[in-house]
Order: C-alpha cells, then structure tokens, then sequence
C-alpha cells in the first residue's frame, strides 16, 4: 500500500494518516477480541479444567474451531466433568461470536440443547436470552420481511414468562418495545398505502387493531386519528366508531400531535370529550424526556443499514404479550353492528340427533355467541315421531287385497276399499314433516 501510495505521488502527511487509519481498522477488526462472559475462575490443575482453560483461550481469541474441538475432548473424555455444562454453553457461545447466518443457527440450536438439559441452571436464562438476541441482531427493516421480528418477539417473550427473575428481563422487555416498533411501523406503512389509494374499509381494517396490539407505539395517535377519519367516510353507521377512536386520542394520547384536532373533532361530532389519563401523561412526558433522535449522519446512512432504526421505541411501559386479535373487518356486510366489539364467541359443531337417512337437514348445527342451536326433532309431533305408515306401501298392500275380494263379492269390495283408503290417508296426514322426504 505504501509503494502504491508513493507512486501516485500523494502528499506525505496524506500517506501517514490513510496508512494509520488503515492500521487501526484492521486492528480493530481483526486483532480485537473481548473476554469470554462465562469463565471458570477456580484454580486447578485437573486435566478436565486444563482442557476447559484452553478452549476458552482459543475463544478469546477468535480460534473458533480449534475450540470446538477442544471443548468436544472434554465431553467425550470425561463424561462425568463438572465442566460439563459449562462446556456445553461454550461451544454454543462460539458459534455465536462466529456470526453468520450457518454460525447463528447453529448456535440457536446449541442454545436450545443447553436449555433442555440444563434447565435450572443461571445461565439457562442467559440462553435463553442470546436466543432472541439471534433473531434480534437479524431483524430487517419495517418494509420488509418480518420473519426474524417475529421469532425475535416469540422468544424474548418466552424468556419474560419462564425466567421472570432473571437478569436479563429489563433488557429483553425493552428489546420487546423495540420489535413492537418494527411490527407496528411495518402495519402502519400497509395502512398508508390503502388510505393513500383511498381504500378507506382496508385501511380502517388496520389502523385501529394496529393501536390495539401495539399502545406503545411512536405514531399511535396518528394511526387513530386516521381510522377515525375512514371511519366516518365509511358512513353514519361506523360514525360511533370514529367517536372511540377520537376519545382514545385525548384520552391516552394527551401530549400527542392529534390531541388537540381529536378534541375539536369530537366537539363538532358533538360528541363527549374525554379526560386526560394521568398515567399516559406521565408516560407520555417520560418519553419525551428519554427519547434520543437519530443523528444527521446516521439519518443520512440509514439506508445503508438492514437493520431498522427503532430510535422512536417506547423506553417504558409494558410491551405487548398477547397474539394479535383477529377481528371482522368493517365491510363485511352484516357482520357488524355500528359500535358493536366484534365477534366475541365461539362457533361449535355438533351432529345433529335422530336425524334419518335421506333426511333434509344438514348434519351439523351451528351455535354462536353462547344461542342455543334449534332442536330438529322439538317440531315433530308424537305422531310424526311414531308414524311407520308408507303411503305407497299402503297402496300396493290394498290392490293386493282387492283384487282378492273381487272373487267373492265385487260390490262389497269396492266399499271395503274406499274405508280402508280413507282410514289410511288420515292415519298418515299427522306424519307429514319437514324433516321426512316426500315419497
């Protein structure tokens, strides 16, 4: 580089400055390696620890495979080590300083084997934990695949709920409002896109859930203040909608943009204007206070970057643990009510009782939101129930009978056939029902 350098000509002190900042990039690129978090500090010489010592030697030092390797002699060797799981934990832990999508997996399955194996241990968190930093680290920006958001969120949840005393519970629960943020700009961004096409029932279709699933995000206010306004361009009948909306705006979102047009919204809705929650005014003012914005240079890089920026995530406040709520979207026809929740029960199926072969019925009965599903059988009377007589069956057993009786007496048998006829019709009249077919 430096004959380079000099055959172009370049100034000297030009020279000494490229050739000292390539010095220290390739320093602190290659030549730089942290300590090892997990070290055993007891002081012994069993080869066990000897071997143990060496791997994390070689760790530190960015000889991953020679340290694999080590660390799989002293599992093979001594199987009945206490080093074990601590050699366990360090072969995961040397496939994630490798990085890389092959090195990442595979250090989330390691991870996993640790955590099945060693589950009472302290650093079964700390798997845990690294676990979701895998699909952290890999989580691309809002307009873009959301798988590794998603996994991310998946297993920083698990860690809140199976390790809820751990060390690593503050820093996940934030890592969870910042893949909130990702999840609901992503949402927002397809809002954005319908209502700018003025598809106002798809964009109202994400607006509101959005806020319902994700509280804590950046641009919640915005996201109501926009579902309200399809809500009302939607027609009368989803205008109380548009009401809520509003409300929740001066109501939870106080210090926001939209709070002072909400409360004049409403006034000409002549709605009610709802007070302030406290709670959502000191987190609000926290929020404030807290939030760092990116700066120019990294504003102006930020394109450069796959990850997202989650400047804008919340710093307090709970993230979000439960699945997102599917609900009807607004124009089905039918399937809401102005200002009804939603669909809120369950449906069933069940077989349907004492129904015939060949009978007109469906074989199964729908119940929803708690309604008794109509009994087929509680419209038959007791003499359809108990009815067996065949109309054409009744026919043919009655020629049968005359032709017999006209050998004796024809006259008599004609009279005889008529009663028997009557007698049948009305004894099979009751039998009728909707559920029996019609021969």
């Amino acid at each position: 580089m430096t004959v380079w350098m000099k055959s172009m000509k370049w100034p000297a002190a030009l020279t000494a400055v490229t050739i000292a900042a390539a010095t220290i990039a390739a320093s602190s690129c290659g030549f730089h390696h942290s300590k090892y978090e997990n070290p055993i500090t007891k002081d012994t010489q069993q080869p066990d620890k000897a071997l143990y010592d060496k791997a994390i030697h070689d760790l530190e030092k960015g000889r991953y495979e020679l340290s694999r390797l080590t660390l799989n002699t002293l599992i093979n060797t001594y199987d009945s080590s206490e080093y074990l799981a601590k050699a366990k934990l360090a072969i995961a832990d040397s496939w994630y300083r490798e990085g890389g999508a092959s090195g990442l997996a595979q250090a989330e399955a390691e991870y996993k084997d640790f955590e099945l194996f060693y589950s009472t241990m302290p650093e079964a968190a700390e798997a845990q934990y690294k676990i979701c930093g895998v699909h952290f680290g890999q989580m691309s920006k809002p307009d873009r695949d959301t798988n590794q958001a998603l996994r991310a969120e998946q297993e920083c949840k698990q860690l809140v709920l199976q390790y809820p005393n751990s060390k690593f519970v503050p820093e996940t629960e934030q890592r969870l409002r910042e893949i909130d943020e990702v999840l609901a700009e992503g949402e927002m961004k397809s809002a954005d896109f319908y209502y700018q096409k003025g598809a106002r029932a798809a964009a109202a279709n994400r607006y509101v859930p959005l806020v319902d699933q994700y509280p804590l995000y950046s641009r919640a206010d915005e996201a109501l203040w926009k579902g309200a306004d399809e809500y009302l361009g939607l027609g009368a009948k989803l205008r109380p909608r548009a009401v809520q909306a509003l409300q929740r705006i001066v109501r939870d979102y106080p210090l926001g943009t939209y709070a002072d047009l909400a409360k004049k919204k409403l006034r000409e809705l002549e709605a009610e204007v709802p007070e302030p929650d406290p709670a959502a005014v000191a987190r609000m003012k926290y929020e404030q206070e807290n939030r760092t914005k990116p700066g120019v240079f990294r504003s102006a890089t930020g394109f450069l970057r796959p990850g997202p920026d989650v400047s804008m995530a919340a710093k307090t406040g709970s993230p979000a643990m439960k699945a997102p709520k599917q609900s009807i979207p607004v124009n089905v026809p039918g399937a809401l009510e102005a200002g009804a929740p939603g669909f809120q029960g369950d449906v069933t199926v069940a077989p349907v009782a004492n129904a015939g072969a060949g009978a007109k019925v469906d074989g199964a009965t729908a119940s929803i939101d708690g309604a008794k599903p109509q009994d087929p059988t509680a419209a038959a009377t007791p003499a359809a129930t108990s009815a067996t007589a065949d109309p054409a069956a009744d026919a043919k057993s009655a020629t049968t009978n005359s032709k017999d009786k006209k050998k004796k007496d024809k006259k008599d048998n004609k009279k005889d056939t008529k009663k028997q006829d009557q007698a049948q019709s009305q004894a099979a009249a009751p039998a009728t029902d909707s559920t029996t077919p019609k021969p």
